[in-house]
């Protein structure tokens, strides 16, 4: 245990950084519903994880603590946290979402829009489209949250709004409209962690997830395991050191000319049925580094290079393609999925025995972030969980990937 302990990175705590003066606190009970806030509103500080504050740096420095004010007066209106009614806000990259939760956790409306067309013409999030998209879209996406759930912003309690980590130029669009509606109405801001509100959205439908607990996130752009202690007390485990798996799967969506208006995982996931999962020999990534790191840049040459030794056209839409070359494209991904989630489940494994020798009570993997709503991704981690003597718990797809 004591070489263990040496190998771990340092616990990851909230740190009081974009609010110097008294401010709303995140100890989220659900994902924008917050426990006991009347209570302990003196008490909390906003969070940010290990390398928060030099991700966040480029917006921060557009919006400063001033502008992002919190109203403590304005905790009274909630006699409870249950009464809390919170507007969540999430632009942190390609989806402009909004929704209205209660304090209990139930959740009143759910508004997404989707940037789907720009993603197939672009191959990908391109930064100031994205932005541009954002503020086309925000103010009806927050106006339709609200009457979705009956309500206006004067039946607020608070604002939530995703603050990091994501690209700056789309998270500003969520934090400005954030402050406009808390200016108007004189409500307090929470600012939210785009990481740590993943790893607490199943606690939204899983009422009996207690800590602590081990989570798994999977996105785009993250990778991270890490052990849930506490309300804002998090280890974590192991990260990506280049690429996450959800960029993975997008470039080889891109690459195997799939759709990308659903994004590349659900693309490549719908192929690879088609496919032989052992028909490539693709090699697991990392597999003399004992730890709990992941990476993916050297699967992605991998898939890259096999796509060209078989003279694959992805300007060639799968769906036009030959049965021939559709049959090769689908052995691809199903060998590449087969691959890239086998390295998940080899973290993981490894991460839950890191876990329990830290924890011993711990009875939950968590897996959330977009490629969490992948079924074989679900099905491959429920079996390594089972193993361990652990219970997997997913969030629905819906509240997996970035959403209000």
């Amino acid at each position: 245990m004591a070489a263990l302990a040496g190998s771990l990175p340092s616990t990851v705590y909230r740190l009081k950084f974009l609010f110097p003066h008294p401010a709303i606190p995140c100890n989220t009970r659900t994902l924008f519903a917050i426990h006991k806030l009347h209570q302990q509103s003196k008490q909390r500080n906003p969070l940010v994880w290990g390398n928060f504050r030099a991700t966040f740096r480029p917006l921060s420095a557009k919006f400063s603590a001033g502008q992002l004010n919190s109203h403590e007066s304005q905790i009274g209106k909630a006699s409870n946290g249950d009464d809390l009614v919170i507007l969540g806000i999430e632009t942190s990259c390609d989806d402009t979402a909004a929704a209205v939760v209660r304090g209990n956790g139930e959740i009143l409306s759910q508004i997404v829009a989707s940037q789907a067309d720009l993603l197939a013409q672009y191959g990908g999030v391109a930064p100031k489209m994205a932005e541009e998209a954002h503020s086309r879209a925000i103010d009806q996406v927050t106006q339709s949250a609200l009457d979705k759930a009956n309500l206006t912003a004067n039946d607020l309690s608070a604002v939530a709004v995703t603050i990091g980590p994501g690209l700056s130029l789309c998270l500003r669009v969520g934090v400005r409209k954030a402050r406009e509606i808390a200016g108007e109405f004189q409500l307090p801001i929470v600012g939210v962690h785009h990481m740590e509100a993943h790893t607490l959205v199943a606690r939204l439908t899983d009422k009996g997830l207690q800590f602590p607990f081990m989570a798994l996130l999977v996105s785009g752009g993250h990778n991270l395991l890490i052990l849930a202690r506490d309300l804002g007390h998090y280890i974590q485990l192991g990260t990506t050191i280049d690429d996450a798996i959800g960029e993975a799967y997008d470039k080889t969506a891109k690459w195997l000319g799939l759709d990308m208006r659903r994004s590349g995982g659900p693309a490549v996931e719908e192929l690879a049925r088609e496919g032989d999962p052992e028909s490539v020999k693709f090699k697991v990534p990392m597999q003399h580094h004992k730890d709990c790191n992941f990476s993916f840049a050297g699967l992605k040459t991998q898939v890259r290079l096999t796509i060209a030794s078989k003279d694959i056209n992805a300007q060639i839409p799968v769906s036009s393609a030959s049965s021939q070359d559709r049959r090769s494209r689908a052995d691809i991904a199903a060998s590449f999925q087969r691959v890239a989630v086998l390295h998940l489940e080899e973290r993981c494994e490894r991460a839950i025995e890191w876990g329990l020798n830290i924890e011993p009570s711990i009875k939950h993997l968590v897996v959330s972030g977009g490629v969490a709503s992948n079924q074989y991704v679900r099905s491959r981690l429920d079996h390594t969980v089972k193993k361990k003597g652990l219970q997997l718990v997913c969030p629905p797809p819906s509240l997996c990937t970035d959403n209000g």
